[in-house]
């Protein structure tokens, strides 16, 4: 079963210029919390509690700041940079002693990983990713239905609309209107087939060339993400702020958080019920923190 995850929060974030110009985007607001928590919950929702956390070597400091090493919600967080955004798939050449750490090469494991500008709220989620992580071999890619799919990687089926037979990148005649979301597992072989992959036309490490690797091995599983879950993209000015729209919307609306960690480490019983108020009295008078001391009522 794999337990490493790999969040990508590195890129400069240009698409959101010039607030992103001094403050990495993945630390900036989503509603009532950073963006971060958001792709770092749906790993510890799905088990993950391994972390290796990829950011530009300017805003290291900053991340560490907030996260910490990730002990006061019962989770193990490690950091490293990328200098230049190079790809998607480089993010596997970077974590390269991470995967490896117990027992080099020979003890290397698989791992999850998520873009951290990705939004996932919604029934079923997490036990998907869970069976993702329980595959033995192979990548599963996480598909979504979408009225823009020329805007994404996106995955071709065959007749059944079962077994996906292809991957395009941003197509402008789609096979299908399913796109490729920001969440992905891999086994222990992704270091290896990272490493075979060549720079595309814009000089990146492409993760659709990575995911066509596991399917021209008839080793890539597709997961089609229902109508009950929301996944959200951070990357512009306006997805920014539908995201926060949502996020207010079903809080609000519930007194529920979505993808809070202090919750979930409670729920998880990673940490404990004092530990858990601790935490909550850290927060303040925010309305974080009030809808959070709730959480031991409901």
């Amino acid at each position: 079963m794999i337990t490493k995850g790999i969040i990508l929060a590195g890129g400069s974030g240009s698409r959101l210029h010039p607030v992103t110009k001094a403050v990495s985007k993945q630390l900036m607001p989503v509603y009532d919390k950073p963006m971060i928590y958001y792709p770092l919950a749906t790993l510890m929702l799905g088990g993950i509690r391994d972390i290796l956390i990829i950011t530009t070597p300017d805003d290291a400091v900053a991340f560490q700041k907030l996260l910490g090493n990730g002990r006061q919600w019962g989770i193990q967080l490690s950091y490293a940079t990328q200098p230049r955004p190079e790809g998607l798939a480089q993010a596997f050449l970077i974590g390269k002693n991470f995967l490896d750490k117990q027992g080099g090469e020979k003890g290397r494991e698989g791992c999850a990983m998520i873009l951290g500008d990705n939004l996932f709220f919604g029934h079923g989620l997490p036990e998907q990713l869970a069976a993702a992580t329980r595959r033995e071999t192979g990548a599963t890619v996480f598909a979504y239905a979408v009225t823009n799919p020329q805007d994404y990687g996106v995955v071709e089926f065959d007749t059944s609309g079962k077994r996906a037979i292809g991957l395009e990148e941003k197509p402008k005649s789609p096979k299908s209107n399913f796109a490729v979301t920001g969440l992905y597992v891999y086994d222990a072989s992704v270091i290896t087939k990272a490493k075979t992959l060549r720079p595309s036309a814009r000089g990146e490490l492409e993760i659709t060339d990575l995911n066509r690797a596991y399917l021209q091995e008839e080793n890539l599983h597709v997961e089609r993400l229902g109508r009950g879950i929301a996944w959200l993209d951070t990357g512009t000015h306006g997805d920014l702020l539908k995201a926060a729209n949502f996020v207010e919307a079903v809080q609000e609306r519930q007194g529920l958080l979505i993808c809070s960690p202090e919750e979930i480490a409670f729920r998880q019983n990673w940490i404990t019920a004092t530990e858990f108020a601790k935490l909550v009295a850290q927060l303040g008078k925010s309305r974080y923190g009030a809808l959070l001391g709730r959480i031991t009522d409901l």
